[in-house]
């Protein structure tokens, strides 16, 4: 098994042809709330990232991946984030997004989960992972619980919505 790939799904590096995947997923309003976006994104902005993609993790202290089945690598299904990257400390947080409706429920989300988590324990030699879900994200808490991922607190009131505010739960895996 190849270290990004279960044979099933690739975890795969931005390239400059994902723009349109990138600038519809990043300008999608049905996710802003869970991203904490609050404004679109351009495409000039969105090239510039592109531009950009190629720094390693050390240098600009996150890594975006897309998630693409093997046998359609052209056909992005969602991106994985490794952010908030600290290598003192050795952790990092971790966002997961499977864009279309029609791509949820498929095992993609796991599959993915596990493969950027045995690669941040074995290649970049993380201590730990860390991903933050609004109280309310039920499908996103029973992923990383189902993925070894614990609670291990609580941010009161954290996330203001439109229907007031919620919580937001802090999930560790710590290797």
């Amino acid at each position: 098994m190849d270290l990004l790939s279960d044979g099933r799904l690739l975890l795969r590096a931005l390239e400059p042809e994902d723009l349109d995947f990138l600038y519809a997923c990043e300008n999608n309003t049905q996710i802003w709330q869970v991203s904490h976006t609050l404004v679109p994104y351009s495409r000039y902005v969105l090239k510039q990232y592109l531009a950009n993609a190629h720094l390693d993790i050390y240098t600009a202290k996150q890594l975006r991946l897309l998630m693409v089945p093997v046998n359609n690598p052209k056909n992005p299904i969602g991106a994985l984030d490794l952010f908030d990257f600290d290598p003192y400390h050795s952790r990092a947080g971790l966002g997961i997004l499977i864009h279309r409706d029609q791509d949820r429920q498929q095992g993609y989300a796991t599959s993915a989960l596990q493969l950027i988590t045995s690669y941040s324990f074995s290649h970049l030699h993380l201590h730990q992972l860390y991903a933050n879900i609004g109280a309310s994200n039920i499908q996103s808490i029973r992923l990383f619980e189902k993925n070894g991922f614990t609670l291990t607190g609580t941010k009161k009131d954290w996330l203001k919505r439109e229907t007031g505010w919620e919580d937001e739960l802090m999930y560790q895996l710590i290797h």
